[in-house]
């Protein structure tokens, strides 16, 4: 028999006060106490058992909120996990620590294995000087772009330095993972992962590297927009942003705000720690707009299962595109743009891809974050990728992806 869902409506969830539990379908309840209180109540039967899982008060969690939370429970459900087991796991499951903390854990446990005490000083000096983009990042959240962006600045100046950063970064990963604080494939392996994206001793830029250069980007974009996909609309979103493609893949539909056009990426999704607001250009808008008239989850992008993407599927998606090139190649594109072709301000251009300018007492003074002036920059851009090439030819970037 068919289950009847959404029964309620905002306002009837606000009018109701009656005390007792108002049913919104498919075991979700609004439960409202003899002081009136209101609160949202998941009922489920696992092994014959009634079970009851509270979901939050109206106050905390609107009604929609309630409905995806009460979606996620009835699929742990279809595949036998009970939802209060799975809570109590995730609340029990200890904090990630950052690269830098498992780093120096593993190179402690190690040292006794290596020859001598400068063996370990190695270790430490590498991965602190070419590894510090990554140092303060939780494991869990490292992905392939952060590694790209690692090693794309020595795989070609110091190649063997490179490869050994790269194989100490895999190895603390591992690590990591050992001990149950990330999950999935290690982004540091090479061998069917980054040998696809780097080539030995020589880092992937301009055609044979790992971005795409800006003259061409207009022709890039007419075949991007061909290829109907949730991977084509973050590809997409991830060039009209110049944001990273983590940023991109995470982002949910709480973070924007349609009606200033912007985009706030929260402090713990950013790799300088603090929050980051993005203006969206027209183009931007109207791709956010396209897919909200479909959303089927709190990702703006959903992966299998209403997830967020994987850290790989972007970077395959460009590969089946035949370009030699990574997600995070965009933001040198876009930069390379503002300093050749606009007359706005290099800290403006370095503000648009969250970096953090100057020293501390020029960083105290700077207070605002130039959101206006870099909506115009970020509007300019947009215009430049999105308008056809004057010579109507479309440049072929290898087979379509699928």
């Amino acid at each position: 028999m068919a289950i009847t869902l959404n029964k309620l409506n905002p306002k009837t969830v606000g009018s109701i006060s009656k005390p007792g539990r108002h049913s919104d379908g498919g075991g979700l309840y609004l439960s409202v106490s003899e002081t009136g209180a209101k609160s949202w109540v998941f009922f489920y039967k696992l092994g014959g058992r009634q079970r009851e899982m509270g979901l939050g008060p109206i106050h905390a969690v609107s009604l929609a909120k309630a409905r995806e939370f009460a979606a996620a429970a009835r699929g742990d459900l279809a595949n036998k996990i009970d939802p209060l087991d799975k809570r109590r796991q995730e609340r029990e499951k200890p904090k990630a620590k950052t690269f830098g903390e498992v780093a120096t854990e593993y190179i402690e446990t190690h040292r006794h294995e290596w020859r001598n005490d400068k063996h370990a000083a190695q270790w430490t000096s590498s991965l602190e000087t070419h590894a510090a983009g990554l140092w303060q990042k939780t494991v869990d959240e490292i992905d392939t772009d952060d590694i790209v962006a690692t090693l794309d600045p020595i795989w070609a100046r110091v190649p063997e330095t490179a490869r050994r950063v790269r194989g100490r970064i895999e190895a603390i990963l591992d690590a990591a993972r050992a001990r149950k604080q990330r999950a999935g494939e290690n982004p540091a392996r090479w061998r069917g992962h980054l040998d696809k994206l780097l080539s030995r001793g020589q880092k992937l830029a301009r055609g044979h590297h790992a971005a795409i250069p800006y003259h061409e980007m207009a022709q890039f974009w007419e075949q991007l927009v061909r290829l109907q996909n949730v991977s084509s609309f973050a590809l997409q979103f991830v060039i009209l942003t110049a944001a990273r493609s983590g940023e991109v893949r995470g982002a949910t539909w709480s973070e924007v705000d349609f009606d200033n056009a912007i985009w706030t990426i929260p402090a713990e999704r950013m790799k300088a720690g603090r929050p980051h607001r993005v203006p969206l250009s027209l183009p931007a808008i109207a791709l956010l707009t396209k897919l909200r008239e479909n959303r089927s989850s709190e990702f703006v992008f959903p992966g299998n299962g209403g997830r967020p993407l994987s850290d790989m599927t972007l970077s395959m998606f460009m590969k089946r595109m035949g370009v030699k090139a990574t997600p995070h190649g965009f933001r040198s594109t876009f930069r390379d743009w503002a300093g050749d072709c606009s007359n706005f301000p290099r800290e403006l251009a370095e503000a648009a891809l969250s970096h953090v300018i100057g020293d501390k007492a020029e960083q105290a003074y700077r207070r605002s974050d130039g959101l206006e002036k870099r909506r115009a920059l970020m509007e300019q851009w947009a215009m430049y990728c999105v308008t056809p090439p004057s010579d109507g030819k479309v440049v072929a970037f290898g087979k379509t992806a699928s």
